[in-house]
């Protein structure tokens, strides 16, 4: 008898029964389904963070990174306590625990960002790292309770392991094509700890081991109602944001669109023609400067939130077409249902990417083109670059104007990497701002925050624009020419194979309105 036979024929010397009460289909299931929730509670809390840390490059690869090093982590210890205990009383408390742990996380999250923030990023790893270590652990113990012969651990494993990829597939292309538009934030997570505390139950109830299951249905049941009374809600969850929209106290019709914390739009309901924001204030003096007075635009945005620009252009120049590249639906129903956007303002609106949006444009087919597109704090990187400013250099008529407005704060290394891209296209490039902010004031330090850029293939009349600053009393100031030059020193131009925008974008500290 060779030695593989006397192994595969004493199962029990290894510590696993050859019964081991654990069918193949049930097996599938279990590490089908844990190998999708772990995927789903990474894509979620994303989300759920994105109000607090930002929509950046850093704290996406923050969160995969947790979420990697819990798989990484409950695979190892999954396997080494699976050979140490019997496996069988491991599944039902890992699937319950981490039930409880994913049902609490929106409460938990929310109410240590609003109370105690500088916990946030430590807790928000907790949630991520001990359900994902946990549901990560389901696979190794399933895969010790099927291997009941050393002579199948090629097709045990490898079946296993297929099928715990095929779930964290199929978990990652539930969650972002159908779960996130279709249910908030908080109802994902919570639901999604209630299948696994559910899970816990069955599987106790095949062992007849039903410990403190009960006491773990309990606690998601707590979770929810957490949920509704933790602080941070949103009026609505969008795809993309946590949108609110606030009344202004001291204008009746004065209101503000919240996305994610930050202020990124201020309509008037009466009077579309009053502008709060100092930025949409620049954006207005500049245009203003540069086309003639009441002439209608062909005018296309990139990005829209509450559409005050638009609006705008409707009031100050009747037959004005705006088309707007929105990419988040929730957005624009908020703005049809509660910021009084009807057909007859002019404003088209497409539920769309801005880059595919332009892509679509005829050559020569605008007068204007408007940037005002953010993820998070920062503008989009595919909107920032030399071959994204190419094709609105293209959409652009010969008289055509580009203005954007950007964020940035520090050394302004994104701002000054995005002028030098623009200086790429357009002949004629000038900046707008705070004296500090650009320059033009060595005395004082930089303070950051909201930037208007424009460009134009014809020189744009810089002093008539200058006087339209100074009527609406932005206190900002032009830079152009070797002043602008000088400020853009050795900036290196982005394009889609160089667009660090979230490296180069210097934080402001506490979170700044647009």
């Amino acid at each position: 008898m060779s030695p593989v036979t006397e192994l595969s024929s004493s199962p029990a010397a290894e510590g696993t029964p050859r019964d081991s009460g654990l069918g193949p289909r049930a097996a599938a299931v279990l590490v089908f389904g844990s190998s999708a929730a772990v995927l789903v509670v990474e894509i979620v809390a994303l989300r759920l963070l994105a109000p607090y840390l930002g929509l950046t490059l850093e704290t996406s690869t923050t969160v995969i990174g947790i979420a990697l090093t819990a798989i990484a982590l409950g695979s190892w210890l999954g396997g080494r306590v699976a050979d140490q205990v019997d496996p069988r009383r491991l599944i039902g408390p890992s699937l319950g625990v981490s039930g409880v742990v994913v049902a609490l996380t929106p409460a938990v999250l929310r109410t240590t960002a609003e109370w105690t923030p500088a916990l946030l990023l430590l807790i928000a790893s907790l949630t991520i790292l001990v359900p994902g270590a946990l549901l990560s652990a389901v696979t190794p113990i399933v895969t010790k309770l099927r291997l009941t012969s050393l002579a199948e651990t090629g097709t045990v494993v490898g079946r296993l392991s297929g099928v715990g990829t095929v779930g964290a597939i199929a978990g990652t292309v539930l969650t972002g094509f159908v779960l996130v538009s279709r249910l908030p934030v908080s109802g994902i997570l919570i639901g999604l700890g209630a299948l696994l505390v559910t899970g816990s139950v069955l599987v106790e109830w095949r062992t007849r081991r039903w410990g403190g299951t009960p006491a773990l249905a309990l606690v998601v049941v707590a979770g929810g109602l957490a949920t509704t009374v933790a602080p941070g809600a949103c009026d609505a969850e969008t795809r993309y944001h946590c949108a609110r929209v606030v009344a202004d106290p001291d204008r009746d019709s004065g209101r503000t669109l919240v996305l994610d914390g930050l202020r990124h739009s201020y309509v008037d309901l009466d009077d579309p023609t009053f502008l709060e924001f100092t930025y949409v204030r620049a954006l207005a003096s500049v245009v203003d400067a540069a086309f003639p007075e009441d002439e209608p635009l062909a005018a296309h945005h990139l990005g829209g939130g509450g559409l005050t620009f638009p609006r705008y252009l409707a009031a100050t120049r009747p037959g004005t077409r705006s088309l707007v590249s929105e990419i988040d639906s929730g957005v624009v129903r908020i703005d049809r249902d509660e910021l009084g956007l009807g057909p007859e303002a002019g404003i088209d609106v497409r539920v769309e990417d801005g880059r595919l949006g332009l892509r679509r444009l005829d050559a020569g087919s605008r007068d204007l083109v408007v940037g005002d597109a953010f993820g998070g704090v920062s503008v989009p990187w595919h909107l920032t670059t030399v071959e994204a400013m190419t094709d609105v250099r293209r959409v652009l008529d010969e008289d055509g104007l580009y203005v954007a407005n950007l964020i940035d704060h520090g050394g302004q290394a994104f701002a000054r990497a995005e002028a030098a891209t623009l200086g790429e296209i357009f002949e004629h490039v000038a900046l707008v701002g705070e004296p500090a902010d650009i320059g033009l004031d060595p005395t004082a330090t930089p303070g950051g925050g909201n930037l208007v850029v424009l460009a134009s293939g014809r020189p744009v009349d810089l002093r008539a624009a200058q006087e339209a600053l100074d009527a609406r009393q932005t206190g900002w100031k032009i830079a152009a020419g070797d002043d602008l030059t000088s400020w853009i020193g050795d900036a290196r131009p982005l394009t889609d194979d160089y667009a660090p925008v979230d490296q180069l974008l210097q934080p402001s500290g506490p979170r700044s309105s647009r």
